[in-house]
């Protein structure tokens, strides 16, 4: 088999710790990253799956009836290429791999919504953003994330302030937080969507195997 290729979405910036972190992530997975962004907006033929990736909150046009003008920090351009993306997984039938503002896109493009902001959702866990792993959720026993990660709890870090509201379409719920916010989807078709960032706990191997579920999904369909 050769080695996936796994197109990468996110900032068009040169220095995004995000995406040396997820290149180094699928690297250790036996995986090759390819980037894909507003600059970089070619997808290969040869592609494999999709890692759609954190970064700015989603415009809220796209799933509620907010105007397009609406103020916030927003990039419709991305927005677009991510759309193209998913839409590319999903009727290909390739992986794909939602992390933070990647999970919450895919969602919305399968008819979910969002809550816009969840602080006044938190009664247990905490509001302040934080890169290590401090936060408990509760993994279904049954799902193909809890298979992967070994574990049906597991600690995470936290850096949004907005979250999956209802469920787009095929999506099922497999881990929430202890304020019962959904945490992480799947779906039959190789769709997984986390709400925190695993490539910043790569020294972990449960938040590897999140990863590593690409290549097994991409082997498995060979």
């Amino acid at each position: 088999m050769n080695t996936p290729i796994i197109g990468v979405t996110g900032s068009s910036k040169r220095w995004s710790p995000s995406w040396w972190c997820i290149r180094t992530a699928l690297f250790l997975t036996g995986c090759r990253a390819h980037r894909i962004s507003v600059l970089r907006p070619n997808i290969p033929r040869n592609i494999d799956g999709f890692v759609i990736s954190g970064g700015d909150d989603i415009h809220p046009h796209l799933y509620d009836k907010a105007p397009p003008d609406a103020e916030g920090d927003f990039d419709p351009e991305r927005d677009q290429l991510e759309i193209t993306c998913i839409n590319h997984a999903l009727e290909s039938g390739k992986p794909l791999l939602g992390i933070c503002r990647g999970a919450q896109l895919i969602n919305v493009v399968l008819g979910g919504d969002l809550h816009q902001d969840i602080n006044p959702l938190r009664k247990i866990t905490s509001r302040r953003a934080h890169l290590a792993p401090l936060k408990t959720i509760l993994l279904e026993p049954q799902s193909h994330i809890a298979e992967a990660v070994k574990r049906k709890r597991l600690k995470v870090n936290s850096l949004h302030n907005q979250a999956v509201r209802n469920l787009g379409k095929g999506l099922c719920c497999v881990g929430r937080d202890k304020d019962d916010i959904i945490q992480a989807f799947e779906s039959e078709a190789g769709v997984i969507g986390v709400q925190w960032h695993p490539e910043y706990l790569l020294i972990f191997p449960s938040q590897l195997a999140i990863f590593k579920w690409l290549h097994h999904f991409i082997k498995d369909k060979d």
